[in-house]
């Protein structure tokens, strides 16, 4: 599919809430951090709800059931039903359905998150590759997923049996840093038999699928805080995204974005599903305003004049580097514009 290179983040004259029918929230760093609710997330998210938009939560985390987030989220004071998230183990087993048999065995190396979601299409979930099984599917398998399992997986794709994954973060935010994710676990198989997995989730393609068929949404809106799931999915999946920067992405990540990577819109906090996005405009020879900002290109670095609202900064800001860089990535430096946001 052909797009346009974005090159500047979108206005909205109406809050985004009223804008899009259902919003697609990613999870770790937009609803909660560390099992706990962000700051402003309950409220923001209770007000969209009231004022009529659809919320369905989609992560990429294989390990839990929809029941299990849905009820820590309503313990968060989110009240959410399982039909309410989606999961890639969801999105991997509806892959797995459209190419095996209906109740074909499969070699199951992760959590109970994967079993529901296979029990779902009507396969069978199979613990050893001496099993027979028609498919091996890998999801995130928590910590404690014994290092055999990873053995299991390589027996049985050394043998021609297809292998697919939930998906393939490298790593997973957890309490104590960062820790290996599903991605790390694939690469294990994929170093010791050579294979490649069919992927199911963000940011490719039948993740996406999934959420729209489970949720219906006409006009969705992805809000992520990931450049390369979050935003990346939205971008393959052809809707528009809100980047908030309660999570991994920074300043400096989003100016050096490459088109497949750039939001739609650009905000702090859930709170930017609740009202318009100003516009960002073209300013002078090359520059681009915003509020009280007004961005410039020199010659080796980002330039920012004025004052206002931060956020506003780093609209123009972002609109600067990415004309600047076009189809590619911005090598201006961004340092010191960055610095004067305080970001």
């Amino acid at each position: 599919m052909s797009r346009s290179v974005r090159t500047r983040p979108e206005g909205s004259g109406q809050a985004l809430s009223e804008a899009y029918d259902t919003a697609l929230l990613d999870l770790d760093g937009v609803v909660y951090a560390g099992g706990s609710a962000i700051a402003y997330a309950v409220e923001s998210l209770a007000e969209a709800r009231a004022g009529g938009m659809r919320l369905a939560y989609v992560t990429n985390n294989a390990l839990r059931t929809p029941d299990t987030v849905a009820a820590h989220l309503t313990e968060l004071g989110i009240p959410t039903g399982a039909d309410d998230v989606i999961t890639s183990a969801q999105a991997v087993a509806r892959l797995i359905s459209e190419q095996v048999p209906q109740g074909a065995r499969v070699l199951v190396i992760g959590g109970e998150g994967l079993r529901v979601a296979l029990r779902e299409r009507g396969l069978v979930p199979v613990e050893s590759a001496d099993d027979d099984p028609a498919a091996v599917v890998q999801g995130y398998g928590g910590p404690e997923l014994p290092w055999g399992r990873f053995a299991e997986a390589g027996y049985a794709v050394a043998r021609g049996v297809p292998w697919f994954a939930s998906n393939t973060d490298l790593t997973i935010p957890s309490g104590r840093g960062i820790a290996p994710g599903n991605g790390a676990a694939v690469e294990v198989v994929r170093i010791v038999t050579g294979a490649e997995p069919q992927v199911a989730g963000k940011p490719l393609p039948p993740m996406h699928r999934e959420t729209i068929l489970r949720t219906g949404a006409k006009r969705p809106l992805v809000v992520g805080d990931r450049l390369d799931t979050d935003i990346e999915g939205a971008f393959n999946g052809d809707v528009d995204s809100l980047l908030v920067l309660t999570g991994v992405t920074d300043g400096a990540q989003l100016l050096a974005a490459p088109p497949r990577h750039r939001p739609t819109f650009v905000d702090a906090d859930l709170r930017g599903m609740l009202r318009g996005q100003p516009d960002v405009v073209a300013v002078g020879d090359g520059g681009f305003g915003c509020g009280g900002w007004t961005a410039t290109a020199g010659a080796d670095r980002l330039e920012l004049d004025g004052d206002g609202e931060t956020l506003d900064g780093l609209r123009a800001l972002c609109a600067v580097a990415w004309t600047a860089a076009g189809a590619g990535v911005c090598e201006l430096d961004g340092e010191k514009a960055l610095a004067r946001l305080g970001l």
